[in-house]
């Protein structure tokens, strides 16, 4: 359809006249009090990002097993751990440790494996010399004394110039309670002459001279 040139016109003017009414309600809309705000040149700034979370405290490292380790190399994979000297000593109570103990065994540590080892701690090693067995705990006698055997009771000695005192003389075996002699032959053939008073066989029977002792002739 045909518009004349005047209506095209018109129609231009009138698009840019609402283009610009948008425009400035746009401006219009914006808020004041921000842009003030923002202007000023003590106006807020962005937060800064909040400082990363502190990391936690590595734990402590662990006591590595040494039993079985030769000295030297158990030393080597302590010190770095400690501050501390590692303390050797010998397992046994009556072994004194060799001045160059690098190739003793360790039978015995403290702290056990796997303990944490603060740099503070304190390592004891009990060492066997090469060719040792290891006790059964630290501080056993590789070679125990013997008991002492009893003391013998001393037999006391014969003071010189002191007479030993008499031995005591053989008596007959007494014979039966109820054993009756007739006479001293009877006796005698027995083998119990002669008989005291108050041994088996005795009377006065037999005592004739009453001296207490019967078939003494």
């Amino acid at each position: 359809m045909f518009q004349p040139s005047g209506y095209r016109a018109r129609r231009g003017f009138a698009v840019v006249a609402i283009a610009g009414a948008l425009a400035l309600t746009a401006v219009g809309c914006e808020d004041p009090a921000a842009s003030k705000t923002a202007d000023k040149p003590g106006g807020p700034v962005a937060s800064p990002s909040a400082p990363a979370a502190a990391s936690a405290p590595s734990a402590p490292p662990t006591m590595p097993s040494l039993i079985g380790r030769k000295s030297a190399e158990a030393e080597a994979l302590v010190k770095p751990l400690v501050s501390k000297p590692v303390e050797a000593r010998s397992a046994f109570s009556d072994v004194p440790l060799a001045a160059d103990h690098a190739q003793w065994a360790v039978c015995f540590q403290t702290p056990a494996a796997a303990s944490p080892v603060p740099p503070d701690t304190s390592v004891e090693m009990s060492l066997a010399a090469p060719g040792t067995p290891c006790p059964e705990r630290a501080g056993a006698a590789l070679h125990p004394a013997k008991a002492p055997a009893p003391a013998k009771t001393p037999v006391p000695a014969a003071t010189p110039g002191k007479p030993k005192p008499p031995a005591a003389s053989p008596t007959a075996a007494p014979g039966p309670k109820d054993v009756v002699y007739k006479n001293c032959a009877e006796a005698r053939a027995a083998g119990a002459a002669p008989i005291r008073r108050g041994q088996p066989g005795y009377s006065r029977t037999l005592d004739r001279d009453n001296d207490g002792i019967a078939c003494d002739t």
